[in-house]
């Protein structure tokens, strides 16, 4: 199957910068849509971006402007750069595919999560 792992969360002051970074590992055939999820404190899950294997990219309504999303096909990796970081952002941020793994079918693989903390 595929493991992906985050890195890049922590604490940061609002107006600041993080760049969050996640990378698939495993029996990897292809990977097709790569993202981003978040979940405020007792809120629900939300999508944050997303970008296709092509690199179409969208972005929920409340980071566009901000937040940048790349991949690196040949590496397996997807990264999220957050500019002018507010305190709403603080969330646990999961790294999501749609991958297939050498005898598995498509599936959606979802990363451990990664905490970040903006600070007013």
């Amino acid at each position: 199957q595929v493991q992906l792992v985050e890195s890049g969360g922590g604490l940061v002051q609002a107006g600041g910068s993080l760049r969050l970074s996640c990378a698939a590992s495993g029996g990897i055939f292809s990977i097709n849509t790569m993202g981003w999820y978040r979940q405020p404190p007792g809120k629900q899950r939300e999508s944050v971006a997303t970008i296709t294997g092509r690199g179409s990219t969208n972005y929920a309504d409340s980071v566009k402007g901000r937040f940048t999303i790349s991949r690196d096909n040949a590496k397996n990796t997807v990264n999220l750069q957050m500019n002018s970081l507010k305190p709403e952002d603080t969330a646990v941020y999961y790294c999501t595919a749609d991958a297939i793994a050498t005898g598995w079918g498509l599936r959606n693989y979802w990363g451990q999560g990664t905490q970040v903390t903006v600070s007013s």
